[in-house]
């Protein structure tokens, strides 16, 4: 099968250097301005090659086809070895270079000159990472198809036809092949020095036993895939019992002839790994470990900033930031040191739910309330609005031991699924009330939902601009929209406006501590106790976050980067504009483009300001 798949890729790329060699250059080929309808041929010419080249990527990927809603594949699970890594990276530079060779940047459209810069700067972006594809961890305790297997199918996976039912467990027959091309990359990465710390395999081995928990591969209750699919079956409508009774035969099979050794192989290599391991924390232990990290950073903040300049933007940000608490402080009347107030607010149980279901019911309760009261206010802040409506739920038990205490997951293309800002109640503790307010916009309304589902409806772009993604501008956004509530009243109290500089100051603190850790070589308890000396988090929380840096390496810094240019764009545009400044328009700026690296958003920002001006 791999020479197969070999050969068909042969014949691809053979047959897009052959596009190369034969095709015009354009650049070549113009005489004089080029007129409207040189520029709408040019731009509907490479709109259409975009759309051919998003659609040779999307059958690539089954998963991300059943994602999206498209069932055209769903019995299928993705080859994800080292071999299809290599050839998707092959392929997206070669069309780089048709691209170049093909089509003529002056004459296109405004939104023509966007998608042809981001294809480029994409494959660009794709190159350097590839470049060190074996140093991105292939199991972490955040991420992972030891999780993200069962996770799919549970939440994407949809059963309403016997066919679907049938392709449900076909996947599940594909299982063990999947998950063991993820452990061959895994194991020559351990064989090369690319080593998780030792504290991170107790977790990958606690999150894959709970996996094959229960029934069909042990006693007790139905393990969670097996309740699943299931329930799914149970679901079904005009089939007979008859047909009910096979399929969760044949799923119990599947389950137990290749789910349940893909787990027993990815626990045994686990152990393995953690008996070898050391505590060594930051990516600098890593071959080429400087330039990995930096390669990190460019990569999620789009910008060539070193890790010492983030560093210390961190720290100049915290000082700022902690002089905005102080002055709450003063306005609640609490006596003592911003160290006290973080203590108090830690342990005070007015700050949080019950630790129980009634607890998790009205922390579900209020955070719906505050998302519902600020869709009545969008219409004085956006021109632009998303079709697609969001929801808010909590993670199901099942991952919640290894999902992040919040997180939004965005709708289907299709309007068959809404915006999901899931919240995380394993422990109610974790989920402060002052952090409410800031935390439901940061990841509903007006953040990730307004700028994701926006994205995802756009029209008359490519759709490789709809589902990309720059995680500065991505997280920039969502971290700039908790500030965006407070310029309207929205925070109900000193105590939330607290929650939203708290939030701040926790991004803030992470440019500090993922630049200590993996530049500066601090250790995890170093960088901890930074965290707790500075910002008001629970010591949990906190754990679990320094945690999260140490096997996400950069990602933590482009929340603040992001948010830091957006607001520098928007005080420019305000100076100015004046009178002229708009801030439906400037959102509708910085949202109807998609997902751009920040130094385009600025271009973009600056555009807006100059024709403002005419």
């Amino acid at each position: 099968m791999r020479a197969f798949q070999h050969l068909l890729l042969c014949g691809s790329v053979l047959a897009s250097l052959s596009l190369i060699s034969c095709s015009p250059d354009h650049n070549k080929d113009i005489s004089g301005k080029p007129n409207s309808e040189h520029v709408r041929s040019e731009t509907q010419s490479i709109n259409d090659w975009f759309q051919a080249r998003y659609e040779d990527t999307l059958k690539r990927s089954p998963l991300t086809q059943s994602y999206l809603g498209i069932t055209d594949d769903q019995d299928k699970l993705d080859d994800v070895s080292q071999a299809a890594i290599d050839e998707e990276f092959a392929l997206e530079q070669l069309w780089r270079k048709q691209m170049k060779a093909s089509f003529n940047f002056d004459r296109l459209d405004t939104q023509g000159k966007i998608s042809y810069r981001l294809f480029e700067y994409n494959a660009q972006d794709t190159a350097a990472s590839h470049a060190f594809a074996e140093h991105t961890y292939v199991f972490t305790h955040m991420t992972g198809e030891h999780i993200g297997l069962p996770t799919f199918m549970v939440n994407f996976h949809k059963v309403e036809t016997l066919a679907d039912a049938k392709a449900y467990i076909a996947r599940l027959s594909q299982a063990e092949r999947y998950l063991s091309q993820y452990q061959a990359r895994a194991e020559a990465q351990f064989s090369n020095g690319i080593t998780l710390p030792k504290f991170v395999y107790g977790k990958l081995l606690v999150a894959s036993r709970n996996v094959v928990e229960g029934a069909p591969f042990g006693t007790g209750a139905d393990s969670p895939i097996y309740h699943d699919i299931k329930n799914k079956i149970d679901s079904l409508k005009d089939v007979s019992d008859a047909d009910k009774d096979a399929l969760r035969q044949a799923a119990q099979d599947a389950l137990l002839t290749s789910f349940k050794p893909a787990y027993a192989s990815l626990i045994a290599m686990f152990e393995a790994h953690e008996a070898r391991a050391n505590d060594d924390d930051g990516v600098w232990k890593l071959p080429d470990g400087a330039a990995y990290y930096q390669m990190r950073l460019n990569h999620y903040t789009t910008t060539q900033l070193t890790a010492d300049e983030i560093h210390n933007i961190g720290l100049k940000e915290v000082a700022r930031i902690q002089g905005e608490m102080l002055k709450i402080m003063k306005q609640v009347n609490f006596d003592g040191d911003l160290q006290a107030f973080y203590a108090h607010l830690r342990t005070d149980s007015q700050f949080t739910f019950s630790n129980d279901d009634a607890g998790r019911a009205q922390y579900m309760k209020e955070a719906a309330a505050i998302i519902d009261n600020m869709k009545t206010k969008l219409d004085s802040l956006f021109i632009t609005k998303p079709k697609a409506d969001m929801i808010v739920k909590r993670v199901e038990p099942f991952r919640q031991d290894s999902a992040y205490g919040a997180f939004y997951e965005q709708p289907a293309i299709d309007g068959s699924r809404p915006g999901i800002y899931f919240i995380n109640l394993k422990d109610v503790r974790e989920q402060p009330i002052f952090l409410m307010q800031a935390l439901a916009y940061h990841e509903g309304i007006p953040g990730h939902h307004m700028q994701i589902a926006i994205g995802l409806e756009l029209e008359g772009i490519p759709e490789f601009r709809k589902q990309g993604g720059h995680t500065a501008y991505i997280e920039g956004w969502a971290l700039y929209a908790e500030s965006v509530p407070a310029e309207l009243g929205l925070y109900t109290d000193p105590y939330q406006d607290f929650g939203r500089l708290s939030m701040e100051i926790f991004r803030a603190a992470r440019l500090v501590v993922d630049t200590g850790i993996h530049a500066k070589k601090w250790t995890r308890e170093q960088a901890v106790q930074y965290m707790l000396e500075n910002i008001a988090n629970p010591e949990g929380d906190i754990r679990a976050e320094i945690d999260r840096y140490i096997v996400w390496p950069g990602q933590a810094t482009a929340y603040k980067i992001g948010m830091l240019k957006i607001q520098e764009l928007k005080a420019k545009a305000q100076s100015e504009l004046g009178d002229k400044f708009s801030i439906r328009e400037f959102h509708d700026i910085i949202l109807a483009n998609g997902s751009v690296p920040l130094s385009l958003l600025e271009e973009l920002v600056n555009e807006y300001i100059a024709d403002t001006q005419k």
